[in-house]
């Protein structure tokens, strides 16, 4: 099945501590269903010191559900479902809400 939602996408959360917030993906695991959005689901992570660094308790952001995540319409800013269309031989993903295509 094609992705939905892909790595650099703009997206909205939907529900948990996040929602409302807007971020980037930064990367997606289709196995487990889950994306890594840009500075929203942040968990503090403690980390080791080492020669290289200096260790202590770090901000990390976690995986989030790809369920609980929406795309952002190009035209109003608002959550947006993705679909699938052909258009000149090429497949593309196109928001539902307001028709746009998202990469052309």
């Amino acid at each position: 099945m094609a992705a939905k939602l892909k790595k650099g996408d703009k997206v909205i959360v939907l529900t948990g501590k996040d929602k409302g917030n807007t971020g980037v993906i930064t990367s997606v695991n289709p196995k487990t269903g889950k994306a890594v959005v840009e500075g929203l689901n942040i968990a503090i992570r403690h980390q080791r010191q080492t020669q290289n660094s200096q260790g202590g308790r770090v901000p990390q952001a976690m995986p989030i559900q790809l369920s609980n995540l929406a795309l952002v319409d190009p035209k109003d800013g608002g959550p947006t479902r993705v679909g699938f269309r052909m258009e000149d031989g090429k497949k593309v993903r196109y928001a539902k809400k307001s028709g746009e295509v998202i990469d052309a």
